[in-house]
């Protein structure tokens, strides 16, 4: 536990796991049965909804907001003002406004998964029952509403594929802005050096 740093103001609850090498910054809120993975980095006044799991690595700005059933992967990046949503639709009472509506997990509460090695752009929104794909990369302030591919760049509002990266964040294409297959042999990364076959728009790895 001595190599795990957590602010004084932060709020733990029950049962949170954190691994070791990870620091939790001030004004954080973690609810309980959360999943925090090694070597990672809570930003100051992130709220962390009790069952989310966090991989190892993860890095998460200020001032983020993240729901119950969102998993983040090793090596994922939350920029600063970004919120989860699970709940398509939401109200706070029954319809008779007598009784509020229970915040447990129910069936309309909806999972997001962002894969390992992507980015989350500052303040963005993220829908639910969907997944952001391996190293992809979500342009600042775009609204996620369906999922996107492993390598992909999406901006926008509605967020919208325009091109892929490489798993150093650089960017590799512009895709058309029509819907017309895109296929390339051999696409070199300009700063690394990696080299990627894109088939469809799907984005592969070359060994």
């Amino acid at each position: 536990m001595n190599s795990i740093r957590i602010h004084p103001t932060a709020i733990i609850e029950e049962n949170v796991q954190i691994g070791a090498e990870t620091s939790i910054w001030d004004n954080v809120h973690i609810r309980h049965s959360s999943q925090i993975g090694e070597q990672c980095i809570i930003g100051e006044k992130t709220y962390i909804a009790y069952g989310v799991k966090i991989g190892d690595r993860v890095k998460i700005n200020a001032f983020v907001y993240i729901c119950n059933a969102v998993t983040l992967e090793d090596g994922v990046m939350i920029s600063a003002g970004t919120v989860f949503t699970n709940d398509r639709f939401p109200r706070a009472a029954t319809p008779d406004l007598q009784q509020l509506w229970t915040s447990d997990p129910d069936e309309h509460t909806l999972p997001t998964l962002v894969k390992a090695g992507a980015t989350i752009g500052a303040h963005c929104t993220i829908g639910n029952d969907l997944t952001i794909g391996r190293f992809a990369m979500v342009g600042m302030a775009a609204l996620v509403t369906k999922s996107i591919p492993d390598f992909h760049l999406a901006i926008g509002h509605p967020a919208k594929s325009v091109g892929c990266v490489c798993r150093c964040g650089n960017p590799l294409m512009r895709f058309p802005d029509d819907n017309t297959a895109v296929n390339v042999k051999k696409v070199v990364c300009s700063a690394c050096g990696r080299a990627y076959e894109i088939q469809d728009r799907q984005v592969l790895e070359i060994n």
